[in-house]
């Protein structure tokens, strides 16, 4: 029969589902992971391996408190070179550390970044390892800094200079480093001087300065010890050595210039500041500007230039000719200016001084101006003192009755006024009349140039070479038709008073001049100078530019490389010079180079003052080191005056015949111009410390120019129906020479060189066609320079009429043909103020005359007839003494022969007039006479053996006669 099995015992069955339940139970308790924080940040100081996190380094797990799967078995790091690693302290609390492997060193890595996980102990039921991970969480860890580094200087030692008598706000400044990597041990907190008693401090950062004013006689240099803190109070490892040296006072500004810097004219540019240097007392300077002023306002017109007349400076310029003259220097028939004060000096320009109270009227025919036609008016003018009044400087009005202006320039106030009215014509129309200009240099009291070029209807202005184009222009109607001569004034304007106000502005007032009582009114106050009207012609740019150019003035020599980095800057009279740089060594170059010239021969002597002022700037755009100007002065020195002397002959006789010739007589056949000045010349060698030694003179000649030469006749004056001067006009006009004659002579003017003169001079020629009642005439000739600054000697030549007569006429034909030559003697007179008071009328009764000549011409014969007779006598001795029979070599018996001089005879050599001077000198003395006379007997043999029969002839033209005491 079949058994049940018996049921197993509950115990077994327990025992057995527990074993089954505990290992599924055990499968599914590790399913989580641990869990970390995000981030932890920790501190490691360096020279220690811990480090200390927050939070603490703790992992959970949410399978505890289940062993295994609830357990932290370890940590892990991840990162590159990572000097840390992290262990478990606790596996049932997941409590961990991180530690580092190696010493640390802050300065070299301050920080360090990386990421950890953390994993359980979790196994599976048959032991296989089954554990879980954490995320990765991130940790910065810092490594603290340890104070194990001193400070130390970046400099071994430091050094700097400063000036006595300052305080500075810093001197210099000492900077140490630490090699710490904190900020706490890093970092300086303070400095401090170690050395003693020293009258300095240093600050936190570093900056020394001084406590009180320095004494460079008291102490020289200081030497200071310096040490440094850092933040942890350690001190520097080594002090360090401080250098202060103390230097005399510096002030800013130039050094090395004269206050006086003489010039020699003629020796080209002068350098004014060759030594100079500015000091800006090590101030870091970013530009220097310079300014040079050179201060010429009162040498002539503002400045020195030539002084010739204007018509010779026009033609000079290149102007043509029609230049009119209306202020000329007084001379000859061109006196209208004397009495008109002026600068008494011929050094300069030739000033007119105009008072308020003074006009000169210009003589007839001087100037003529066609409205129709273009003309310029050029003028120098310095107004005076600012008036509410017209003051004219030009006016041509009419002479009476209607009191009309037909043209007119004058100044009001600041204006500058221009007036011209039209002549009458076919057109009644308005048209312009009247330009007004307002100009400052009219009323500042200076020297300025104004030309006026006029064509109707346009008139431009220049003022100093610039032009200006007139503000205001006023219409009028022309003028009606009237046979009323003008009248052209300078410094006034002519009315005739009739007590009926008018458009002036002054009341007419009687001037007593030259002319008379002239009535006047719109007096001019200040100077003037060159004022002249070219009629028919305009001024070019160029000529005004020639005129008012200055001969004078500041000249910058350019160096080869062109001045590079100097800015310079002149105007226009080169009074004014501006450089500027960026570099205070390169201007210092520049200025060094600037020079002083004047062009002229013979310049103004004087001082022109000089000032430079300097600008200094440094980095920040402000002026420092302020530089004090520099005020000196430039001499110019005396020329050496030229000494123009005329020579030839200057005494002589021609046949009447001759004057009353087409030709005429050359007055000045052999005259020689020439010019020469005396310069001291210093000893040589040791004669220099001899006091004994004295300067020696030496006369050198010299080459200028003239610019007038004047032959003037004495006695009465040139007769125009029986006698003239003529000069050759195509030479004068191929020269460029202008001659002005009058019945007191020839006036040669004209810029041009003394051989030219002479060639002019040489062809001027006096005739006189009614000669036979004329006995002698003389004339004195004078040249100039520089408008008669330097003035030759007065040259006079005599020139007597040879009367002849038909029984006479062997006689007079032997005395007319040689020329009798008188010693000239050279003096310095004043070309301007030479006497032409009229002699007494020489007389000339025709019976007495004849008688005279008569006398003459017998006495004369007689003394040939002598002179014959003894050279006959002493030839025939000479033939017995002499074997050899040389006629040439017979000598005079003069023992008992006395000759006289002819008055009508000259000598033949013209070109021995030293000689000639000493032998009239000798002939005073009866001894020394026949000694002459018998010398030149000796020469009338030799020329008797040579000649022959032509001895006779020889010897007339070689006597010499006596006229001491001949009465004509």
């Amino acid at each position: 029969m079949l058994r049940r099995p018996a049921p197993a015992p509950a115990s077994w069955l327990l025992l057995a589902g527990l074993l089954c339940g505990g290992g599924v139970w055990a499968a599914r308790a590790n399913k989580h992971k641990p869990w970390l924080e995000p981030t932890y940040h920790g501190i490691v100081t360096e020279n220690d391996n811990a480090v200390l996190l927050d939070p603490p380094l703790i992992a959970l797990d949410k399978d505890a408190p289940l062993r295994f799967a609830g357990e932290i078995c370890g940590f892990k790091i991840h990162g590159q070179n990572v000097p840390f690693d992290a262990v478990v302290v606790d596996k049932s609390t997941g409590e961990g550390l991180i530690r580092s492997k190696e010493k640390l060193d802050c300065e070299l890595q301050k920080d360090y970044t990386f990421t950890i996980q953390a994993y359980d102990c979790g196994r599976g039921p048959d032991g296989s390892a089954n554990s879980k991970k954490s995320h990765k969480a991130t940790v910065h860890i810092q490594v603290n800094d340890v104070n194990e580094y001193a400070p130390v200087f970046k400099e071994k030692s430091y050094q700097a200079t400063v000036v006595e008598g300052k305080r500075y706000e810093s001197i210099l400044r000492v900077e140490a480093v630490d090699a710490d990597c904190s900020p706490q041990f890093s970092q300086i907190c303070s400095y401090e001087i170690v050395t003693p008693d020293v009258p300095f401090t240093v600050d936190k950062d570093g900056y020394i300065k001084n406590t009180e004013k320095l004494d460079y006689g008291k102490e020289h240099q200081y030497k200071l010890t310096v040490t440094a803190h850092d933040c942890g109070k350690k001190r520097a490892a080594e002090d360090v050595l401080v250098k202060i040296s103390i230097r005399p006072s510096c002030t800013p500004g130039w050094q090395g210039w004269n206050s006086k810097v003489e010039y020699e004219p003629g020796t080209g540019a002068l350098a004014l500041f060759p030594n100079a240097h500015l000091e800006t007392c090590e101030e870091s300077v970013a530009s220097v500007q310079v300014k040079l002023e050179l201060e010429t306002s009162h040498i002539g017109k503002g400045c020195d230039r030539d002084t010739y007349s204007e018509q010779s400076l026009h033609r000079l310029c290149g102007a043509a000719s029609g230049t009119a003259e209306l202020l000329p220097s007084p001379n000859g028939s061109l006196n209208w200016t004397v009495g008109l004060p002026t600068d008494n000096g011929h050094d300069s320009d030739q000033v007119f001084e105009f008072n308020g109270t003074q006009a000169v009227r210009i003589p007839d025919g001087v100037v003529s101006v066609n409205p129709k036609e273009p003309f310029a008016i050029s003028v120098w003018m310095r107004h005076g003192p600012l008036g509410k009044r017209k003051e004219t400087i030009l006016c041509s009005s009419d002479k009476a009755d209607m009191n009309r202006h037909h043209y007119s320039l004058f100044v009001h106030g600041c204006r500058f006024i221009f007036l011209l009215r039209q002549d009458p014509s076919g057109e009644k129309k308005y048209k312009p009349a009247e330009f007004h200009w307002k100009l400052t240099q009219v009323c500042d009291e200076k020297w300025h140039h104004y030309v006026l070029n006029v064509e109707i209807p346009r008139v431009t202005l220049y003022v100093d070479g610039v032009s200006h184009e007139p503000f205001s222009v006023t219409e009028d109607f022309p003028l009606h038709p009237a046979k009323i001569e003008t009248q052209l004034v300078v410094g006034a304007c002519w009315q005739e008073y009739s007590g009926v106000d008018t458009d002036n502005d002054t009341e007419p007032v009687p001037v007593a001049s030259a002319g008379g009582d002239l009535h006047m009114t719109q007096f001019f106050r200040g100077d003037l100078a060159g004022l002249t009207i070219r009629s028919g012609r305009l001024t070019d740019k160029k000529v005004i530019d020639c005129l008012y150019t200055c001969k004078e003035g500041l000249d910058l020599q350019v160096p080869e490389d062109g001045g590079r980095g100097v800015k310079v800057q002149a105007d226009p009279r080169q009074s004014v010079l501006t450089l500027e740089a960026e570099d205070a060594g390169q201007l210092e170059k520049a200025v060094q180079r600037v020079a002083y010239l004047n062009a002229r021969q013979f310049p103004t002597p004087g001082i022109r003052r000089l000032r430079l002022t300097s600008t200094v700037k440094c980095f920040n755009e402000a002026t420092c080191a302020p530089v004090p100007p520099v005020d000196s002065y430039v001499m110019v020195l005396q020329p050496e005056e030229p000494k123009i002397s005329l020579s030839g002959v200057h005494h002589f006789a021609r046949a009447a015949s001759e004057f009353e010739s087409s030709e005429g007589v050359f007055l000045f056949p052999e005259l020689r111009i020439i010019s020469t000045i005396t310069r001291e010349v210093e000893p040589n060698g040791e004669g220099d410390e001899d006091p004994t030694v004295q300067e020696s003179l030496v006369s050198e000649e010299i080459v200028h120019d003239l610019d007038t030469c004047e032959v003037t006749v004495q006695g009465e004056e040139l007769n125009p129906e029986q006698e003239s001067l003529e000069v050759d006009m195509a030479r004068l006009q191929h020269k460029g020479m202008e001659v002005s004659s009058s019945d007191l002579g020839v006036i040669f003017t004209g810029v041009d060189t003394m051989a030219s003169y002479e060639e002019v001079l040489h062809l001027l020629r006096y005739r006189n066609w009614r000669a036979r009642s004329l006995l002698d005439r003389k004339f004195k000739l004078v040249c100039s320079e520089l408008n008669g600054r330097y003035i030759s000697n007065e040259f006079q030549v005599e020139v007597n009429v040879i009367h002849t007569a038909n029984p006479m006429e062997h006689a007079s034909h032997m005395a007319a043909q040689p020329q009798f030559v008188h010693p000239e003697h050279r003096s310095f007179v004043d070309l301007l103020g030479h006497s032409l008071a009229n002699h007494e009328p020489l007389v000339a009764v025709p019976s007495t005359a004849t008688i005279v000549i008569v006398v003459c011409v017998s006495f004369l014969v007689f003394m040939i007839i002598l002179g014959v007779f003894r050279i006959r006598a002493a030839h025939q001795r000479t033939m017995r003494d002499q074997d050899t029979g040389k006629e040439s070599e017979m000598d005079w018996d003069d023992s008992a022969l006395t000759i006289t001089v002819n008055p009508m005879e000259t000598y033949e050599d013209q070109h021995s007039e030293e000689e000639e001077e000493e032998e009239e000198e000798e002939s005073e003395d009866g001894e020394e006479e026949d000694d002459v006379t018998s010398a030149e007997s000796e020469s009338s043999e030799e020329e008797e053996g040579e000649h022959g029969d032509q001895q006779t002839a020889s010897r007339q033209q070689q006597l010499e006669w006596d006229d001491s005491t001949l009465s004509y």
